[in-house]
């Protein structure tokens, strides 16, 4: 290429590598594109690959080192970005890592000077440095992102193995690039690699084996002058934030309190900096600092809202509040809600500390889940936070304020509790759909129902069918409750409306929940209230809007909840061989069998038969039974 002059565009052997790079690309991208609208189109991507391959290999000696190095990063920048990560890893920046080391390159990843003195053997502050340290960071994405599309669930220990190993090699390309305050770029985007990884990984229930990772990324946020900044902060508390759930996660809930309260330290003593020479404008660091403050206390009234209440209760008994009487009595009304009011301003906020208390990643949506814990203090504090909780969603305790914000501000992720707007007012849709859970989680029916009409008021009445896939969810918790928790349903006591309690119906409830709710005191027919339940799932997961569809750990839920259900009759089915028919209609079986195919298409429709080695039980007993009756 320097032959025809400078390595730019214009020059011929620039240009045609430019040409070529693009058109494979181009096709790569439209495969990718296509997705599940096609059938794979295996041929033509086993072609893209081939392209990209020949001419890697094809250029390499016609350009400059220089040029190609930076080419082969971009290049697997741009694959990486439509999912080609297996191509991005082998093609591109191991290919470049390469000319460091002709071993497996997992082998100097354990040992920083090896590391160093490999991949930097002119210094971290050489020109290329840069370039290496982004295609080190690149690689280990990819390989999570590869052991991620092979198995989601992460059941594989190869596979948790793999990720763990990721993430090492992340704190290691990190330890080498923190000295360099002009990489601090570089440990930025590190930090926010691991906590993608490790917020996976928590979701799996491995919280205790990604706690390290997350303390590390906190400390480098800490350690990194540039990262110190407030425009950093929201990030910093995030991370914070994530490293105190790790704790909660692992049972060590004094020591995530402790690191919570450690952040507001931190905070206040960048906040102090800040008042003393501000470089932006007053109002938006105010609401940096308020938002980061709220992360902070959210963690700490997790812990202190039950630990205050057993410290108070073991030097003398407190009365308790009637929930007949605490309906008429002006907020806040008990010991939980008045901590509530001390802590944190606004309903927004207070709803979410009620939230993260109540959320425990070891409690399922359906049993078997732990049960609530036998101290009679624990008990009380929970049943005040689901009151408050609901007092707040009602809008009883400001009566001017509307229970339901549907606001870009508020609206805020609930996988984790990081994305809310300080000091506003009101509780987003998606924070009262969460609420809802927790109540059918908790088996706070009273709780459960109320809260419920109110949603599902405010559900009915929005036009984005976004918020239909809420509705499906909260309309399959209705339907399972009669058949997980027959007869447990007793309603006692309601939210009040203007100061009026009005015991046995809830405020502003509509004929569809309070039907609902009758249905589910007296339960009715066994199989059909399975066969219900069984077809409502299957129409939700028959529509060809995906974004509709309800959580997988909910469809997982139900599914399970059927088979369970339905399993001792099938087997007696199964059992009964070549009679198989003849039991159907002696018994008048065929019900069932229909529930079980209706559980088999939606575990096909739904993508959920690799979650569970009991959905291919399912297919087996399915197709056993289909068999049996062939022969019949």
């Amino acid at each position: 290429a320097a032959f025809f002059g400078p390595v730019a565009r214009g020059n011929p052997v620039v240009d045609s590598f430019e040409a070529e790079l693009r058109r494979v690309l181009s096709s790569l991208r439209r495969l990718r594109g296509a997705g599940e609208a096609e059938p794979p189109q295996h041929d033509l991507h086993r072609h893209g690959v081939n392209t990209l391959f020949n001419i890697w290999i094809k250029y390499k000696p016609r350009l400059p080192e220089w040029y190609y190095n930076e080419r082969l990063v971009k290049v697997g920048d741009t694959l990486a970005q439509i999912k080609e990560y297996k191509l991005a890893l082998l093609q591109c920046y191991e290919r470049y890592l390469q000319q460091f080391v002709s071993v497996n390159l997992d082998d100097v990843m354990h040992d920083v000077h090896r590391f160093k003195s490999t991949f930097f053997p002119n210094g971290v502050r050489d020109k290329n440095a840069v370039l290496t340290f982004h295609a080190l960071q690149a690689r280990s994405v990819c390989i999570y992102q590869m052991a991620c599309s092979r198995d989601r669930n992460l059941q594989n220990p190869e596979s948790l193995q793999t990720c763990l190993n990721a993430l090492t090699s992340l704190q290691l390309t990190m330890q080498v690039a923190l000295p360099q305050e002009n990489l601090c770029w570089l440990i930025y985007n590190g930090t926010i690699h691991i906590y993608t990884i490790c917020r996976h990984l928590m979701v799996m229930g491995q919280s205790a084996k990604v706690l390290e990772y997350l303390l590390w990324a906190s400390i480098c946020m800490e350690s990194s002058i540039p990262l110190l900044s407030v425009h950093y902060l929201t990030w910093r508390t995030t991370l914070y934030t994530a490293v105190s759930q790790c704790y909660f996660d692992c049972q060590a809930g004094i020591h995530g309190e402790v690191f919570a309260r450690r952040g507001l330290i931190k905070i206040d003593e960048l906040k102090q900096l800040e008042d003393i020479s501000s470089s932006l404008e007053h109002i938006e660091t105010e609401k940096i600092f308020r938002e980061a403050t709220l992360k902070m206390s959210v963690m700490i009234f997790k812990r202190a809202v039950y630990e205050s209440r057993r410290k108070s209760n073991s030097f003398r008994p407190e009365s308790k509040v009637n929930p007949r009487k605490a309906v008429n009595l002006s907020w806040p009304r008990t010991t939980t809600e008045r901590l509530l009011v001390a802590m944190f301003d606004g309903a927004a906020a207070q709803f979410l500390a009620i939230l993260e208390a109540l959320s425990d990643s070891s409690r399922n949506l359906l049993p078997l889940h732990p049960p609530v814990p036998d101290e009679i203090e624990i008990r009380d504090v929970t049943s005040e936070l689901f009151s408050a909780g609901l007092e707040i969603l009602s809008g009883n305790h400001l009566k001017k304020q509307k229970p339901l914000v549907r606001s870009l501000d508020l609206h805020f992720i609930l996988e984790n509790i990081f994305v809310i707007t300080a000091g506003e007012k009101g509780v987003s849709g998606d924070a009262a759909v969460k609420f809802v859970k927790l109540a059918f989680s908790y088996e706070e029916w009273n709780v459960f129902y109320s809260a419920f009409e109110f949603v599902d008021n405010f559900l009915q009445a929005q036009d984005d069918p976004t918020w239909k896939k809420a509705e499906a969810e909260l309309k399959l918790l209705t339907l399972m409750q009669p058949i997980v928790f027959p007869g447990k349903f007793e309603r006692s006591f309601s939210v009040s409306d203007d100061g009026n309690s009005k015991e046995g119906s809830a405020p502003q409830g509509s004929e569809k929940t309070q039907t609902i709710r009758k249905e589910s005191v007296k339960p009715g027919d066994p199989v059909h209230d399975l066969k219900i339940l069984a077809t409502t799932v299957y129409s939700c997961v028959s529509t060809s809007e995906q974004n509709v569809h309800p959580d997988k750990e909910i469809l997982i839920d139900v599914v399970m909840c059927l088979w369970q259900k339905c399993k001792t009759e099938l087997q007696q089915i199964h059992m009964s061989g070549n009679d198989c028919l003849e039991y159907i209609h002696k018994h008048q079986a065929y019900q069932w069998v229909h529930i079980l195919w209706i559980m088999n298409e939606i575990i096909v429709k739904s993508n959920i038969a690799d979650t569970n080695v009991m959905f291919a039980e399912i297919t087996l007993c399915l197709a056993a039974i289909l068999e049996n009756v062939a022969d019949s």
